[in-house]
């Protein structure tokens, strides 16, 4: 093939802005092959933009049609693995909506079933992952060049969503429809990113408030802590109720540190030293003599580096990295498979409040489930009213 035709499943926000970058001919070698939508309202919008693209209201049928060679998934999470695996057991190549799933029984299947297809694309839209900030703090951490991390901390509060968003859809923040809160809708990226550059935690307790400042049954707040098994630790604070929020991440390793503020500037500094020589080579009158005006250069170097916002450039670029993975061969920055590492955390940390428990990482997933489904049973019994 010459360009990857590229069916979407989904005409809303997420599948709007894709068409819209394929129509406009923003993504190499890809094009709009077919759109699914079950609302007859987005088959009137996609007659009135796309006019000359096939339109489905059932993906079975669009994934029949042989009017795509690959798909992305723009629908409610539950549907994400089963759209995938529909789409591989057809020999089309599959890129799905983050998150992967919303508990990793889901999740795995669909990891399993693309394991047997390795002729075939499997990806995920970790759109971060394109950020040359992101990248670049990867980078310095494989490196070592702060040594091995000691501590992370991430406070991203910048998800604020007043009432309004939530009543817009029955769907959202719903235990059934959605899958949670502020886990599984905002902070996905930010749960991928912070096990790609920093690894997954051994353990994970929690404190989660469920309808804290918002009229919904899933969490509009959340406090983890991270174990990661070797005496490293780490925070994660995530909310969608302050106006004013922080995005700030920390990793503190035995040879520097790295501070991100706002995803647009990254501070590193490097120790001159291993912190533990430092401590054994420094006297207090040392210390002392640093730490009231003296010159700390002689203790750490600062590189402060600035980037621009990519939003929507890491979109097209996601699809691009897909599209040349499919024609080409090229490496995919973000596969498929990566997918699970994401819902692994979101679903350890409901879980450790839900048992109110330090959890163990891998978890008991047939348990976590069924402690899912008890909510999607209380929910349905007494739904949330606004």
């Amino acid at each position: 093939m010459e360009k990857v035709r590229l069916g979407i499943v989904g005409l809303g926000a997420q599948g709007g802005l894709y068409a819209g970058f394929l129509a406009d001919g923003k993504v190499e070698n890809m094009v709009i092959g077919a759109i699914c939508d079950i609302d007859p309202a987005k088959k009137e919008l996609a007659a009135e933009k796309y006019p000359d693209v096939p339109f489905y209201e059932d993906y079975r049928d669009m994934l029949d049609s042989g009017d795509m060679d690959a798909v992305v998934t723009c629908v409610p999470h539950y549907l994400h693995p089963e759209i995938g695996v529909e789409a591989l057991k057809r020999e089309i190549h599959a890129l799905v909506e983050k998150p992967a799933g919303v508990y990793t029984k889901q999740v795995r299947e669909l990891n399993d079933y693309a394991a047997q297809k390795p002729h075939l694309t499997f990806g995920i839209v970790f759109n971060q992952r394109m950020n040359p900030l992101y990248q670049k703090v990867k980078e310095i951490i494989d490196n070592g060049e702060i040594g091995q991390i000691r501590r992370t901390n991430w406070m991203i509060t910048t998800w604020w969503r007043p009432q309004g968003y939530y009543d817009s859809s029955a769907w959202r923040a719903t235990w059934g429809e959605e899958g949670g809160g502020v886990l599984v809708n905002q902070a996905p990226h930010q749960l991928d990113l912070l096990q790609w550059i920093c690894g997954i935690p051994k353990k994970v307790y929690s404190n989660v408030k469920y309808g804290y400042q918002r009229n919904i049954a899933v969490e509009d707040e959340v406090t983890a802590l991270l174990d990661y098994g070797n005496g490293a630790t780490g925070v994660f604070i995530t909310c969608t109720h302050d106006v004013i929020g922080t995005d700030r991440f920390e990793i503190v390793g035995d040879k520097g540190k790295i501070v991100v503020d706002d995803s647009k500037k990254v501070t590193i500094k490097r120790l001159s030293k291993p912190e533990s020589e430092l401590s054994d080579s420094m006297s207090m009158q040392d210390v002392m003599k640093i730490f009231m005006g003296g010159n700390q250069s002689d203790i750490y170097s600062e590189e402060v580096l600035e980037f621009e916002s990519v939003w929507g450039a890491q979109h097209i670029a996601v699809l691009e990295n897909f599209a040349a993975a499919v024609l080409e061969g090229t490496p995919i920055l973000a596969p498929g498979s990566d997918g699970i590492h994401g819902v692994t955390l979101a679903n350890a940390i409901h879980l450790s409040s839900w048992l109110d428990k330090e959890i163990e990482i891998p978890f008991d997933e047939e348990l976590f489930l069924l402690e899912l489904k008890k909510r999607i049973e209380e929910e349905k019994n007494a739904p949330v009213t606004s």
